[in-house]
């Protein structure tokens, strides 16, 4: 949405400083209220046993060692353990504070943990301030103490959004030292450094973009009373969101995967939420087509229950934030409202992000009854994603190009499930650290295509890069069956592939099967065809026409043994959470090569 700085300025109502609630008196009484509702129980349960744990522990400060051992080692999780835990804590005495107004140690420790965050060095995490002024030697850093070149990451903007909106909801109880504290920090840390500064992310089109500037709105939204001051920062806003759209495709697809559009979309409605308020209704960043498709989303990237399409960097399982799912309901009438069950647990978020958390409470919609995912098939045209959901069984594949954000090199990759448990499996998103972030990045089993459902051809895996693509021949969706076809020979960089056309058939009637097919066509007779396929650790047992894989079900794997020798390698990588995680890859190599080859396979649920 383009704006004049006129048109902002004459749409701010400045008299308008609570935007989460009409008075005080409501809030105080919406409050008071949820405490006594039985629907905000297991919710509240969750908030209040994190008090019980977290009175029990000391805030601890962030330490010089841990701070430094990302530029020493690479390493993330050290430092940013105790950086989010004391986010938790921020987030957990501010929302007692609501809820127990008469309780003072919760007002003692929420003074205390704001007072530690502003004492903090920085508040963006060291792994994102490698080069950055904050790293600099004392006699290049000295040479800019008259400037204010503050970095503005996700976090240190996630701070911001946070203090902003809980000295709203608290400024009635606040000590006023610690106000002033929460406004000198903001103005020295993120205020002042955005107008002077320009950031990296403002013309990125992917969650930076969003969750940086959102948050910065939101801040000067809660606390700016200087207009002209507001004015230009949210100029700057409007126009960082108008790159973060450029990101998604027409058909709202979020190729980062579902948990950074639970993430970036999310700032984006907080945000517009937030500034629909301030202007009275004049500025509505939801009244576009594209945020409408965005919204949608969620539905059709959950498979089963908490299980997703877990393509690029996201987590196999799960869960939905409810408040936002509520609130988009209201905003869109096709928004599936996903089950109860399916909520995000306080606790879960190990970023402990304030923007949710809080929203979960004021946007639960106790008269909503949410349903299971609908039973469909959706074809994302632009983004190449084909996902069927069928009598509890799923088929997920993708087409797309290897330089999506958060890429993995995946073309032609594809994931099968029966009633939440995988068979072909996604591998989903590793551990972050610098490297995962590097040239080296597709050196990680999970991000490049050594560790995807596709073929290495001549011993060559897939390249990255947005010329690696898929050009996709045909779809359909029909009752029964549907089908995808897709040319995967640009994803590959050998000389002599013309074409490689892999098609899915998905037969729906009874217990789902799906037919894949790989038709190659050569220049000249190729070295070597390997038929990869990303399974779990399952019990495997073979049979003369095929391989049966069983867990808590079981599948049958059918292939001409003639013509196919299968490899079984059982690897490990580290998930996003730093732990092992153990798989299976299913080498079948092509016998007889020659420049046309045919090879088909089918999967049948047993």
């Amino acid at each position: 949405m383009t704006l004049t700085a006129e048109q902002l300025s004459s749409f701010i109502d400045h008299n308008k400083t609570l935007l989460l609630f009409s008075s005080k008196e409501e809030q105080h009484q919406w409050f008071h209220s949820i405490k006594s509702k039985q629907s905000f129980q297991s919710l509240l349960d969750e908030i209040k046993a994190e008090v019980d744990k977290l009175c029990k522990e000391p805030i601890t400060e962030l330490s010089f060692f841990d701070f430094t051992l990302f530029r020493e080692t690479g390493s993330r999780l050290e430092y940013e353990k105790h950086y989010f835990t004391k986010r938790k804590r921020l987030n957990t005495f501010a929302i007692m504070c609501l809820l127990e107004p008469d309780q003072p140690i919760y007002l003692k420790e929420l003074h205390e943990v704001i007072w530690s965050i502003c004492n903090e060095y920085s508040w963006c995490l060291p792994a994102h301030l490698k080069d950055r002024p904050e790293m600099l030697e004392e006699s290049d850093f000295l040479t800019l103490a008259e400037q204010p070149h503050y970095t503005i990451d996700l976090f240190s903007a996630e701070t911001a959004f946070a203090l902003s909106e809980i000295y709203r909801l608290t400024e009635d109880v606040l000590d006023p030292l610690i106000k002033k504290r929460i406004v000198q920090e903001l103005h020295k840390r993120i205020f002042i450094p955005f107008q002077h500064q320009s950031y990296f992310w403002e013309t990125s089109t992917h969650n930076w973009a969003s969750v940086c500037a959102c948050s910065i709105g939101a801040a000067g939204l809660h606390l700016l009373n200087d207009e002209p001051l507001l004015v230009g920062i949210l100029k700057r806003v409007l126009n960082a969101l108008q790159y973060y759209l450029k990101g998604f495709n027409d058909d709202g697809g979020c190729l980062e995967g579902y948990g950074y559009w639970q993430y970036g979309f999310g700032f984006y409605v907080y945000f517009a939420d937030l500034l629909k308020v301030k202007t009275a209704g004049n500025v509505d960043l939801f009244d576009q087509k594209k945020v409408h498709k965005m919204a949608l989303f969620q539905q059709k990237c959950f498979i089963h229950k908490k299980k997703v399409v877990n393509f690029s960097d996201s987590t196999e399982e799960a869960t939905v934030f409810l408040g936002l799912s509520h609130y988009l309901s209201r905003m869109y009438p096709e928004i599936e409202v996903p089950k109860n069950e399916l909520r995000a647990s306080y606790s879960e978020d190990h970023c402990s992000r304030w923007a949710p958390a809080i929203r979960n409470l004021l946007w639960f919609d106790e008269t909503k009854r949410g349903q299971e995912w609908r039973e469909t098939t959706y074809y994302l045209n632009d983004s190449q994603w084909f996902i069927s959901r069928n009598n509890g069984y799923a088929f997920a594949s993708k087409g797309g190009h290897n330089n999506e954000p958060h890429n993995h090199n995946d073309i032609g990759h594809f994931i099968l499930q029966a009633n939440g448990e995988t068979f072909l499996k996604d591998l989903g998103s590793g551990m972050y650290c610098e490297a995962y972030f590097s040239d080296k990045r597709y050196e990680f089993l999970c991000n490049g295509s050594q560790g995807h459902s596709v073929p290495i051809i001549n011993n060559q895996l897939q390249k990255d890069g947005p010329s690696y693509c898929a050009r996709i021949i045909d779809q359909l969706q029909q009752d029964e069956e549907d089908m995808l076809e897709m040319d995967l020979a640009k994803a590959y960089e050998v000389s002599v592939l013309n074409s490689l056309v892999r098609r899915f058939v998905w037969k729906k009637v009874n217990k789902p099967m799906l037919v894949l097919t790989d038709t190659y066509n050569f220049s000249s007779t190729p070295d070597s065809i390997v038929e990869r396929f990303i399974t779990p650790v399952l019990s495997l047992s073979y049979e003369s026409d095929g391989i049966v894989l069983t867990g808590d079900q079981s599948i049958k794997i059918s292939y001409d043994s003639s013509l196919l020798d299968l490899t079984v390698n059982e690897k490990d990588f580290l998930n996003h959470f730093g732990e092992k995680e153990r798989f299976c890859q299913l080498d079948f190599s092509v016998k007889e090569l020659s420049q046309l080859c045919r090879v088909e396979f089918e999967f049948s649920f047993l």
